[in-house]
């Protein structure tokens, strides 16, 4: 491969490294770092409003505020009589008390009227008497209630019973929940019934992918040197169901200058790249950096499959300011309004190694943290579920292992396809759990890494012990 013009050659690229010891970051610490930059990408991000249709699995990004009282009014909690003072009533000729019809009814002691549920209850209204809890009968014949039936109740009546008082559940400008709640079916019915028709969520992160490599198939059988790309297919839906609007999914060649122009290029706000982390003669991407001026975040993990990843923190541009539209300059000089500089605009690149399940490692280990900080939606992640795992699981001597597993019985289940070409045993999982190094033994707890996606059954659980 000939370069138009050669990358320069400085500490930190794959050239200079090559024969060095790789200074990697441990696990733990790799994902506190993509954390941070996340969350420091986050600021000056302005909330958008979503409609509610939209909004989710999405994070708040400000307090759900009470818009009204709830409810509204004072309301029937059932179908059945409202009734002023003690009883018995004359039942009121005229029809009932129905939800949605507005009225100005009164009712008067020694009154009752029919109502349904959730029906706005009259002025004078001291209980509701439900259906089932009473009984009518002719009008009697004295003067005071000739032509009218008679309401009877069959239990006691309490003031105020089955009555819905308004703002029982909240007052206006009520606090319902915090910021980095998320968008849950019962949160959309909540924000609806408060009053919203849309709500305040961070900007989705755009991510673009950049899938490397002369080697890689989008159609066919492999044959003569190339295999299929495993990953292009995978990573977008993956990311997606992480919050992110994917932009794109390029297949860029292995020349340096190509990746060169769609990094730099990028409107992104992560750039994630697959392959061309390490040493080899074409693995360009800290060449890539090193020339765009990045700074190098994490720069390896002790991490197996996966230890070649890396984060990076693209230059921004210079901050722009806002002003308003130019006007002819006054005949005496006046003092310039104040400008309003725009955030800067922080990206990120992940570097994720070429192999398979090695990609996954690094997709989990920084990618999706960083994102999650992003969204908003790490303050509302749970930990991991610490699950005892069923069999030894072998480890490595002084990396974390990321294993795929399965749930079955309270225990997890180590896959045997674990290694880092393979994606067999990740497609078969619904975690990977995290061994610490030197391995774990059987009955031993340990963090599981859950996937979007329910288990396949029939998977085979012998454990392989592949480190690469």
């Amino acid at each position: 491969m000939t370069l138009k013009e050669p990358l320069p050659v400085a500490p930190g690229t794959a050239d200079a490294r090559a024969g060095q010891p790789h200074r990697a970051t441990a696990w733990p610490e790799a994902r506190a770092a993509a954390a941070r930059a996340g969350a420091s990408a986050r600021a000056g991000r302005a909330p958008r409003g979503v409609p509610l249709g939209q909004a989710l699995g999405q994070v708040l990004a400000e307090p759900l505020l009470a818009l009204t009282d709830l409810p509204p009014f004072d309301t029937s909690a059932m179908d059945g009589w409202a009734v002023a003072g003690p009883g018995p009533w004359a039942v009121r000729a005229e029809g009932a008390v129905l939800a949605g019809r507005a009225s100005e009814a009164e009712v008067a002691d020694g009154e009752a009227v029919r109502i349904a549920t959730g029906a706005r209850v009259p002025a004078g209204t001291t209980a509701v008497v439900r259906a089932e809890h009473a009984r009518t009968e002719p009008a009697p014949a004295e003067p005071a209630r000739a032509g009218r039936a008679v309401l009877h109740a069959l239990r006691a009546v309490v003031p105020g019973q089955d009555i819905r008082p308004r703002g029982q559940e909240c007052r206006t400008g009520d606090e319902l929940l915090p910021v980095g709640t998320v968008v849950t079916p019962a949160v959309l019915g909540l924000a609806a019934a408060a009053g919203y028709d849309e709500l305040p969520v961070p900007p989705r992160p755009r991510v673009e992918i950049l899938v490397l490599g002369d080697e890689l198939l989008t159609t066919g059988l492999p044959h003569d040197g190339l295999i299929r790309d495993a990953l292009g297919p995978m990573l977008g839906p993956w990311l997606a169901a992480l919050g992110a609007d994917v932009l794109a999914t390029r297949r860029i060649g292995d020349e340096a200058e190509e990746l060169y122009a769609a990094v730099t290029g990028s409107a992104a706000d992560l750039v994630l790249t697959t392959g061309g982390t390490a040493a080899g003669p074409v693995d360009h991407v800290h060449g890539v950096l090193d020339k765009a001026g990045a700074t190098l975040l994490v720069d390896g993990v002790k991490v197996r499959p996966g230890h070649p990843m890396l984060l990076a923190r693209l230059a921004t541009e210079p901050a722009r300011a806002e002003s308003a539209p130019s006007e002819p300059l006054p005949a005496e000089p006046t003092p310039s309004a104040p400008t309003r500089a725009e955030p800067p605009h922080v990206r990120h690149l992940v570097g994720l190694p070429g192999n398979p399940l090695a990609a996954v490692s690094g997709l989990l280990t920084l990618a999706q943290p960083l994102l999650a900080a992003l969204t908003g939606a790490a303050a509302a992640a749970p930990a991991p579920p610490r699950v005892p795992v069923r069999d030894e699981v072998p480890g490595h001597p002084y990396d974390t292992r990321l294993v795929p597993v399965v749930r079955r019985g309270g225990r997890a289940v180590p896959l045997r396809y674990n290694g880092p070409a393979m994606l067999r045993g990740i497609a078969a999982a619904d975690g990977l759990a995290v061994v610490p190094p030197g391995g774990a033994r059987p009955g031993q707890e340990l963090d599981v890494l859950d996937l979007p996606w329910p288990a396949a059954e029939g998977a085979v659980p012998a454990q392989g012990a592949c480190f690469t």
